[in-house]
């Protein structure tokens, strides 16, 4: 069978990829020599993947080795999943600070085995509850058609820190300073940078640099993450702001960032940089427990997300469209199962578009979840042509990911899907005096257009693209994972499960294989009755798919091209438990620098 993953890297290659059939020749631009060496031969399983983790007693998949190391040593020494979720979490925003940090949001999804439940988490934060939707627009100025990516009014309230409190007071084990202690230890005495995270960093400075005049204050930006210039692969980095702050977090708790000294000087300092926040905006936070929905796929896997701000049930409507297709009758690799896939994104994008928001301000319509809508959805995808354009639009949400996913599981069955984010690039640009971290950007998603859902208003969770997921079979709870990268996310999950289900992929393979991301018209901070730009969009796709399917998808209406970087195509981690024996598996993402580790 020829596969859609047929010409993906291993994690230690540096080859560049091949299909199942043929050397794809690749010019190196530099050099100007064609590379035509492929993955290597292995005893089982696929050419162009590696075998996946099997372990007993505890596993953890993070996108950085140390952040995995630092949770297996929180399960050793008598910690629990969430316990070492929150410290993984902890050390990925000292060690990948391009995905993640304590000035972000974050959402979890936690599996309980002593109640057989999953709970979910929503740790967004919101805007600023003094500041008006015309404040804001005298602000950005009357030409202004959005918010700025940059500086101090996409700034939200930090959740991350609360939601880290909130999931440890209901499920933890052992003391917020003890899980914090390996963090401010490496941001001390320093780490060494890895390489993919050091790439981002260079592209973080650079983009940062451009756009200087747009932050306002880089100074403190500078100082802590970029003081000779970008990291480079290798070097030694500390932090040693961030090592104070997690401290007093360990010994003060969550009123420290909230309403104490650390919360006093963010909110003096994003006042400075023309922010409306203050200090009862930073008290009001709190977390919202939330509860996951599932959707049947086939074959008895259930895809589990949560409910908007994020666009995780994006990936539950994609599933309700698709199971209507035996996708398994087509190779991966094969036009016809790439068409379906990216046609049934584009119409649950075009819903994502219109009806995603703060559900504390309008209500999500739950029809969009059933087998009837999914079937009325596929009636409308034509097999042989991508259509023009769909109703509502095809967001484009955000390109690249600029953020982390983390999974664990411990000894007694405890399952933690987790992710984190600055958003876009890094966040804001701006560093709170002292502190460590830079504020995220999440607020560029709220919506000008005060008829839309997803408009801008004083108190409000913006749009959100971070999502984590979890699968059950046959009833029981079977895989925690997820998928990093904005619009990527949802389209993700999907393809990682069809891996798994139609086609048969092990943890690893399932991830490892080649992608598509299609990205491209409507957004929604669009006005609500606005022109769609890009009604048809942009379907990319990795090496792996082959020549044939990507002309064969152009003749079909699609516009494709061709991505080798791995950038745009996300970083996946899993965590999959044999309900009988227990013992776990678990696979992590080629595209980043991550690992899988157990004991």
């Amino acid at each position: 069978m020829r596969l859609f993953a047929a010409a993906t890297l291993l994690l230690t290659s540096t080859a560049l990829p091949v299909s199942a059939q043929d050397t794809l020749p690749t010019e190196d631009a530099e050099v100007g020599i064609a590379d035509t060496i492929g993955a290597g031969g292995r005893p089982i399983g696929k050419d162009w993947s590696r075998s996946p983790v099997i372990v007993e007693h505890g596993m953890a998949a993070t996108a950085h080795p140390l952040a995995t190391q630092v949770a297996i040593d929180i399960l050793k020494a008598g910690g629990n999943a969430v316990d070492a979720a929150i410290a993984a979490n902890a050390a990925l925003g000292l060690m990948e600070p391009t995905g993640n940090g304590i000035g972000g949001d974050l959402f979890a999804i936690i599996y309980d085995p002593k109640t057989n439940q999953l709970h979910g988490i929503n740790g967004s934060g919101r805007s600023p509850r003094g500041q008006t939707l015309a404040q804001l627009q005298e602000k950005l100025g009357p030409d202004a058609t959005s918010i700025p990516p940059l500086g101090a009014l996409p700034i939200t309230i930090p959740g991350t820190v609360d939601a880290w409190f909130t999931m440890h007071d209901r499920f933890g084990k052992m003391d917020m300073a003890q899980i914090l202690a390996p963090t401010v230890t490496y941001a001390r005495e320093g780490h060494p940078i890895a390489p993919v995270i050091a790439m981002y960093l260079d592209r973080s400075l650079a983009s940062f640099e451009r756009r200087q005049d747009m932050i306002g204050d880089f100074g403190n930006a500078r100082a802590t993450y970029f003081a000779d210039g970008a990291p480079e692969a290798g070097e030694i980095f500390k932090n040693p702001d961030l090592a104070d702050t997690l401290e007093t977090l360990g010994r003060e708790g969550r009123d420290a960032f909230y309403e104490g000294e650390l919360a006093r000087t963010m909110v003096d300092y994003l006042r400075e940089q023309g922010s409306a926040f203050t200090l009862e905006d930073f008290a009001a936070h709190e977390s919202q427990w939330a509860e996951p929905t599932c959707v049947t796929y086939k074959k008895g896997y259930e895809l589990c997300e949560l409910p908007p701000n994020g666009q995780g049930f994006a990936a539950l409507q994609m599933v309700n469209i698709l199971k209507n297709v035996d996708l398994s009758q087509w190779d991966r690799g094969s036009p016809e199962v790439l068409h379906y896939i990216t046609e049934a994104k584009r119409l649950a994008f075009a819903d994502l578009a219109r009806f995603y928001a703060d559900p504390d301000f309008t209500p999500f319509p739950t029809e969009l979840l059933s087998d009837e809508y999914g079937r009325q959805r596929f009636s409308m995808i034509d097999p042989q042509r991508a259509a023009p354009d769909v109703a509502h639009g095809a967001p484009q949400i955000e390109g690249e990911g600029d953020t982390t996913y983390l999974t664990v599981a411990d000894k007694d069955g405890m399952m933690v899907s987790l992710i984190q984010s600055n958003y876009r690039g890094m966040g804001s640009g701006l560093v709170p005096t002292g502190l460590g971290f830079m504020f995220q950007d999440r607020g560029e998603l709220y919506s000008l257009d005060a008829e839309h859902p997803n408009a801008y208003e004083p108190g409000k969770r913006p749009f959100h693209t971070i999502i984590p997921a979890f699968v059950k079979k046959d009833g029981k709870p079977w895989m925690s994972f997820g998928l990093m990268g904005g619009g990527m996310q949802p389209q993700g999950h999907v393809q990682v499960l069809v891996n798994i289900v139609d086609y048969g992929m092990n943890l690893q393979e399932a991830g490892d294989a080649a992608r598509l991301n299609h990205d491209g018209g409507r957004q929604p901070t669009d006005p609500l009755l606005g022109e769609t730009t890009d009604p048809l969009g942009t379907l990319y796709v990795e090496p792996g798919i082959p020549a044939d399917t990507v002309a064969r998808l152009k003749a079909m209406g699609h516009k494709v091209e061709v991505v080798d970087n791995g950038i745009m195509f996300g970083g996946y981690q899993a965590i999959a438990r044999d309900p009988e024996s227990g013992v776990y598996t678990g696979a992590t993402e080629m595209r980043k620098d991550g690992q899988a580790s157990g004991y």
